[in-house]
C-alpha cells in the first residue's frame, strides 16, 4: 500500500472562481487527479511540508520578519498594481502572486508574499491572508480587498487601491519636499550659531579685556558675551533639555491624550493648522469614498476612514459621526454636528446622499481638497524661504555686529 501525503491545491471551478483545500493522495498526479473528478480544473498542487503537519488544525507556519527596511508605501503601492494587473490578465490569484514573489527583490516582502501564497493554497481567503500583516497591509487594504472579494472584483478593487495609495504617497512626498527647505535652513543656522557661541566668541572676549583694558563693552556685545558664557558651561545641559524634549513628544504621541494635544495644537497653528486641516480632510474623504464605492457598508468604512485620517482631534471627532450615523443620522448632518469640519465637506455630503452618489462626491471633495492643499504647500513654501534667509541673517548678523562694535571702539582708541 503506498504511502499517502496531503496535498494543497488551487483550482478554478466551472464559474471561474478559485477554490482551495487539501486532500489526501500518493502522488501529486493523483492529487490533481482527484481534483479533475471533482469538476475542477487545478491550477497548482503542492505537497505540504512534514514540519507542518505537525501544527495544530487551521495553524500556518509563520517566518520570521527579516530584518531592514520595512515594506514602504510605494513598494506595496507597485507590488499592488502588480498582482492587480496579473489578475486583470486572467491569472489565478495564487499563481499571480507566486509569479511576483519570484521576481521581488526586497527579503521582506517576498517573505510575506510567500505566506499569502501558503495561506491561500491551504484554502484560506486573500483577505484573510492579509490581516495577519497588519504592519504590512493597513485596515483600509485588508477592508477593500474583502469587499472586492464579496463582489468577485478583486482586479479592480486592486487596482483602485494601487492608484489610491499612489496619490497618497504622491501628496505625502510632496509635504516632506516642502519641510525640507525649512528644516535644513533651521538645522544650518544652529550649527553655525553654536560654532560661533562655542568657537568665535570666546577667543574675542579675550581680545577685548587685553586691549580695551576692562572698559564696559556695548549692550548688544555683553549680551552675546553672557549668551556665549552660558551655552559654553552647559553644552552638556543643554543636549539632555533638547533630548528630553524629543523623548518627551515621542511619548505624548504614544498616549491617547497625548496624541489629542498635539493634534489640537496643530490645528491652531497659523498657516500650518489649515494645512494640517485640509489634508485629514481630503484623506478622510477619500478613503470613505473608495470604500463606499467598492461596497462596504458605511459604518465599517467610517471606522477604517477614522484611523487613516491622520489627526487625533478628527478621529474623535470621527467616533461621534460613527456614533450618530450608527443611531440612524445622515453622514452630513453628522458631520455638522462636531463643527470641525468645513462646510464645503458637509454640503458635498449632503447633496450626496440626496442623490445618491455619496462615494462620487466624497472622491470629489479629495481632489479639491488635495488641489487646495498643494496650493497651499506651494504658498508656504514661498512664504518660508525668504523668512528663513531672513531669519539666518538676522541671528548670524547679530553676532557679527556685536563683535564688530568693541573692534570700531580699539581701532579708534589707538588711532
Amino acid at each position: 500500500m503506498e504511502a499517502m501525503a496531503r496535498f494543497h491545491y488551487t483550482a478554478i471551478d466551472q464559474t471561474g472562481n478559485e477554490r482551495g483545500g487539501v486532500l489526501e493522495a500518493p502522488t501529486a498526479e493523483q492529487a490533481a487527479a482527484q481534483v479533475k473528478q471533482s469538476g475542477l480544473f487545478p491550477t497548482c498542487v503542492a505537497a505540504e511540508a512534514a514540519a507542518d503537519t505537525e501544527l495544530p488544525a487551521g495553524a500556518r507556519r509563520h517566518h520570521p520578519l527579516v530584518l531592514g527596511r520595512p515594506v514602504g508605501a510605494r513598494v506595496l503601492g507597485e507590488f499592488t498594481r502588480q498582482l492587480g494587473t496579473l489578475v486583470q490578465a486572467g491569472l489565478p490569484l495564487l499563481r499571480s502572486l507566486q509569479v511576483l514573489g519570484r521576481q521581488e527583490r526586497q527579503p521582506a516582502l517576498r517573505r510575506i508574499i510567500e505566506e499569502l501564497g501558503e495561506a491561500i493554497a491551504a484554502g484560506e481567503s486573500f483577505s484573510a491572508a492579509l490581516g495577519r500583516h497588519p504592519r504590512v497591509f493597513p485596515k483600509l487594504y485588508v477592508g477593500m480587498v474583502r469587499a472586492g472579494e464579496a463582489g468577485g472584483r478583486l482586479e479592480v478593487v486592486l487596482l483602485q487601491l494601487a492608484r489610491f495609495m499612489e496619490k497618497a504617497e504622491r501628496i505625502r512626498r510632496r509635504i516632506l519636499a516642502a519641510m525640507c527647505y525649512p528644516a535644513a535652513v533651521m538645522t544650518v543656522t544652529v550649527l553655525i550659531v553654536a560654532a560661533l557661541m562655542l568657537f568665535v566668541v570666546p577667543k574675542f572676549r579675550v581680545i577685548f579685556a587685553e586691549q580695551l583694558h576692562g572698559a564696559p563693552l556695548p549692550g548688544l556685545t555683553q549680551a552675546v558675551m553672557e549668551a556665549s558664557s552660558f551655552i559654553g558651561g552647559n553644552v552638556l545641559w543643554i543636549v539632555l533639555v533638547l533630548g528630553g524634549a524629543c523623548a518627551l513628544q515621542a511619548a505624548l504621541r504614544a498616549t491617547a491624550r497625548g496624541q489629542q494635544w498635539v493634534g489640537a495644537l496643530l490645528l491652531a497653528t497659523p498657516l500650518v493648522g489649515e494645512l494640517v486641516r485640509r489634508t485629514a480632510v481630503a484623506r478622510f474623504a477619500r478613503t470613505l469614498g473608495t470604500l463606499m464605492a467598492n461596497g462596504v457598508p458605511i459604518l465599517q468604512a467610517l471606522e477604517i476612514a477614522r484611523d487613516t485620517c491622520g489627526n487625533a482631534v478628527l478621529a474623535a471627532a470621527l467616533t461621534a459621526v460613527h456614533g450618530r450615523v450608527q443611531g440612524g443620522s445622515a453622514v452630513a448632518a453628522a458631520l455638522a454636528a462636531t463643527q470641525c469640519f468645513p462646510d464645503m465637506l458637509v454640503s458635498m455630503v449632503s447633496v450626496g446622499e440626496e442623490t445618491g452618489a455619496l462615494a462620487e462626491m466624497l472622491v470629489r471633495v479629495a481632489d479639491a481638497y488635495d488641489d487646495e492643499v498643494d496650493t497651499a504647500v506651494g504658498g508656504l513654501t514661498s512664504l518660508l524661504e525668504p523668512l528663513m534667509i531672513v531669519f539666518l541673517a538676522l541671528t548670524v548678523g547679530t553676532i557679527v555686529i556685536a563683535l564688530f562694535l568693541p573692534i570700531v571702539r580699539i581701532i579708534q582708541t589707538m588711532s
